[in-house]
């Protein structure tokens, strides 16, 4: 029932979408693989850029989206460490470091995901580095397939952003309070209720190109406490995505 619900949200967005979406090198407008870049991605960026949480963070979380591109750019030539991960997190988390990579060409290559991992750009880290290098994330970024105004958050339909919130809270790399912001066009932000699962999570502040809207205010939804679902990932997943293997390792074969 969660999955049609979902699905029907999905095919609601994505023609309105279609109209505004930037294609994708390898996707094309293949929704349920990508999170599209969109017209007016710029103008949204420059509104999160004078937001409080952003000013304020050391360490920005921005997941690996065609719309974030900017913004990881950005938060580099603003002195901020970028924590980002790999597409569908195959290769794990990688470390961003304004004071490794220093000159605006660095930046503008370490800001795509095609050639972040290149020589002297990113760094690889694992959730052991992590914790060692006592990493503590300021604020959480990500695009997503829609959004309604309390913040409740439909991606994809694989749910790597859930993942991403439950390995980096169960390692308190991020505490639960960490603010998540959802960066997206206007045609995906809905009045629809829209009916979350209990590791969907959820963002307190939505940014398009022509709103800063505070869904937080609203307080309905949690964030999620769960950490990672075993039970209820997807067939593969933990073959494909090392640091569910990592996290399974760190917490006594993940049944924690």
């Amino acid at each position: 029932m969660a999955t049609e619900h979902k699905d029907a949200i999905r095919q609601l967005v994505w023609p309105r979408l279609r109209e505004v979406a930037i294609p994708d090198s390898r996707f094309h407008y293949d929704f349920s693989s990508f999170i599209a870049d969109f017209k007016g991605s710029d103008a949204a960026t420059e509104r999160l850029v004078t937001l409080p949480c952003y000013i304020n963070a050391q360490v920005v979380f921005v997941t690996p989206d065609n719309c974030l591109e900017r913004l990881r750019f950005r938060a580099l030539s603003d002195g901020k460490k970028v924590l980002v991960t790999t597409y569908a997190i195959r290769r794990g988390f990688w470390l961003l470091d304004p004071a490794v990579i220093t000159t605006p060409g660095q930046r503008q290559l370490a800001s795509l995901l095609d050639a972040m991992e290149r020589p002297g750009l990113a760094r690889h880290v694992s959730l052991s580095d992590m914790t060692a290098l006592d990493l503590k994330v300021d604020l959480m970024v990500t695009g997503t397939g829609a959004i309604n105004f309390s913040g409740i958050r439909f991606g994809k339909g694989h749910g790597f952003f859930d993942l991403e919130w439950a390995i980096l809270t169960s390692i308190n790399v991020v505490a639960l309070d960490v603010p998540c912001i959802a960066v997206v066009h206007d045609c995906q932000v809905l009045d629809e209720e829209l009916q979350p699962e209990p590791f969907d999570t959820v963002c307190d502040l939505i940014v398009t190109p022509t709103i800063i809207h505070d869904a937080a205010k609203q307080g309905l939804v949690p964030k999620p406490t769960c950490g990672v679902l075993w039970d209820k990932l997807q067939a593969g997943m933990l073959d494909e995505i090392p640091p569910l293997r990592e996290l399974q390792e760190l917490q006594g074969n993940g049944r924690k």
